[in-house]
């Protein structure tokens, strides 16, 4: 409350692609979600791209990283079904969908959020 009082960008959530793996068919993620300085989530849904490594969009998951604790720092692992991790060239994050709690709107939680890869697979927004 105090940020938006004195006209201070909100607390960002930071989305950092930590691990990818193979699956079966699949190449499941493993996301750090850290909201270590924000107020907690209800809702947390992201709508997320796999291309390959020629650039070609190839799947598609909606992915929902809630509940997200204030002051909080939490793991979420998923799977782009029918892709292997060696073929995803990079990962966006092409919107938020659903964001309930914290400092406001759907709108609001895409502006806040930050996006970082540990591995090699680039994340971009």
């Amino acid at each position: 409350m105090a940020q938006e009082a004195g006209g201070d960008k909100a607390a960002p959530v930071k989305l950092q692609l930590n691990k990818t793996e193979n699956a079966g068919d699949a190449c499941r993620i493993t996301m750090v979600v850290d909201n270590s300085k924000g107020s907690a989530l209800k809702t947390f849904k992201v709508d997320l791209f796999a291309f390959d490594t020629e650039g070609v969009a190839q799947k598609r998951v909606a992915v929902e990283l809630a509940p997200v604790a204030s002051h909080k720092t939490t793991v979420k692992i998923f799977d782009f079904p029918g892709i292997a991790c060696q073929k995803v060239g990079r990962i966006l994050l092409n919107d938020v969908l659903a964001c309930d709690g914290g400092e406001g709107a759907r709108e609001a939680c895409l502006e806040r959020t930050e996006v970082e890869s540990k591995g090699t697979i680039p994340f971009d927004r």
